[in-house]
């Protein structure tokens, strides 16, 4: 339901917009003055504000740059009996949504209501949006692979997705969980709503029912105004319940309640709230154990637990290492603005053999090091980040290096091709000249491979 704040010193006044609104569906708050409407803006958002423009302890157009400043960005509709030119330049430069002139016609307040909300209601999907593909543009990243273990993850995501089915995540921290996750959400039928992740490991547990299930004002010292939890900013969207395995017991009992009833109560509230919510869970822990230990609830465990994906270490998808770093170095070379073709063939080897504890994260922090470092026209065994570069299993064997031909009498296009050239024979000497392997190991297609070895005359040995 959109919320309105009517900030009028008229009681009839006031009485008659709130009727009208909540005729129409809004929910209205009351002010007399100013000093009442900041009172309300510490405790509660509303989505759009009426605001008169004379008000007995404030110019309610000044008092739009006041509500700024507290953080409350929200459409401001003035009403005024004094409407001059002047007034509505001023009103629209202080940022006013619009203005109304007094006697206020009805039908045209509300709306002028409507048309705020909306807008109020597009801002803030924009937001989330933009916070959403954010995220998604380097959550994106972990759902790269064709090795077999990452086709069965793409399977089961393909599976699930378009039911309200529970699911548990399982994987080493790094592998990508919450990719997985997103996923899920952004392949259902609730793409469109929202997406709430709670990393249950990174909560208070004094906190941890209050960012759950939300509190009532004054439910506890420090509970100054109402307060929704994320189940119920994630109405008919999905929770994602990240490193579920640190959710305390007691507040367990209180999410099975939620997987069981689509229900629950704010912290120091008696009403029940009914959610429509799709749970999705992840851990890299072993709750099996955990529930043999008495650390988790064997009945929140099978309720969470319907299907179950496992995401596989990075080291047991090798196949998958050169996609990824051919990825994140096109990535990282763009960001940074960097002139950046390729990888020599032992840094690359460097990185297959590598044992990769922190899985996929770690890759791609590797591989932006190595670009921020690296100083030629290819990422280098050297420019690996120490100390991580002497573990790579190479050791400080550098033979199998790619020699960088550069000659001060070529132009900067020759010393390019030079350098394609010298990375395309590499790789296919690396690869017995499996074109296939080799298209793969430097990020090319085969018919783009194919026409490089013509261009530099590179016939199979």
């Amino acid at each position: 339901m959109w919320k309105v704040l009517i900030v009028d010193d008229e009681e009839g006044v006031c009485e008659l917009l709130r009727d009208v609104l909540e005729d129409a569906g809004f929910e209205a708050w009351i002010a007399y003055n100013a000093r009442d409407a900041i009172n309300i803006l510490e405790n509660k958002t509303p989505d759009t504000i009426l605001l008169d423009i004379r008000l007995p302890d404030a110019d309610g157009i000044q008092l739009i740059n006041d509500f700024k400043e507290m953080g409350v960005n929200v459409p401001v509709i003035l009403m005024t009996a004094f409407g001059t030119t002047e007034i509505a330049i001023q009103a629209m430069k202080q940022g006013a949504h619009d203005y109304l002139n007094k006697p206020l016609n009805l039908d045209e307040l509300l709306l002028t209501v409507q048309k705020a909300v909306k807008m109020q209601q597009l801002v803030s999907e924009v937001a989330t949006l933009r916070e959403e593909l954010d995220q998604e543009t380097d959550a994106v990243d972990n759902l790269i692979g064709q090795s077999r273990h990452m086709q069965d993850v793409f399977k089961l995501i393909g599976k699930v997705a378009d039911s309200d089915i529970t699911v548990l995540i399982q994987g080493e921290s790094g592998t990508g969980k919450e990719v997985v996750a997103r996923a899920i959400h952004n392949n259902s039928r609730r793409s469109n709503r929202p997406f709430i992740k709670i990393n249950c490991g990174s909560i208070p547990e004094h906190l941890m029912e209050s960012e759950l299930f939300g509190h009532e004002k004054g439910a506890f010292t420090g509970a100054i105004y109402q307060k929704p939890g994320k189940f119920e900013l994630a109405h008919s969207g999905t929770v994602f319940l990240d490193e579920i395995g640190e959710l305390p017991l007691h507040t367990q009992v209180k999410l099975l309640r939620v997987l069981q009833e689509k229900e629950f109560e704010r912290v120091g509230g008696t009403k029940c709230i009914k959610v429509d919510v799709r749970i999705l869970a992840a851990t890299n822990r072993n709750l099996k154990t955990m529930v043999e230990e008495g650390n988790f609830r064997e009945d929140l465990y099978y309720r969470i637990n319907v299907v179950n994906i496992k995401i596989p270490p990075l080291r047991e998808r090798k196949d998958d290492i050169s996609l990824l770093v051919n990825h994140f170095l096109n990535k990282y070379t763009k960001k940074y603005n960097k002139e950046i073709s390729g990888i020599y063939q032992n840094a690359m080897t460097s990185l297959v053999n590598y044992n990769w504890p922190g899985n996929v994260r770690e890759l791609k922090n590797i591989c932006e090091q190595a670009v921020v470092m690296s100083r030629s026209a290819a990422i280098m065994f050297e420019d690996l980040p120490l100390p991580l570069n002497g573990d790579l299993m190479l050791g400080n064997n550098h033979s199998n290096s790619l020699p960088l031909v550069i000659n001060k009498n070529k132009t900067l296009k020759e010393v390019v091709a030079e350098v394609e050239k010298q990375m395309i024979l590499a790789a296919l000497n690396a690869n017995n000249w499996n074109r296939q392997e080799t298209a793969k190991a430097l990020g090319l297609n085969r018919r783009s491979l194919y026409s490089k070895m013509k261009e530099f005359d590179l016939v199979d040995g």
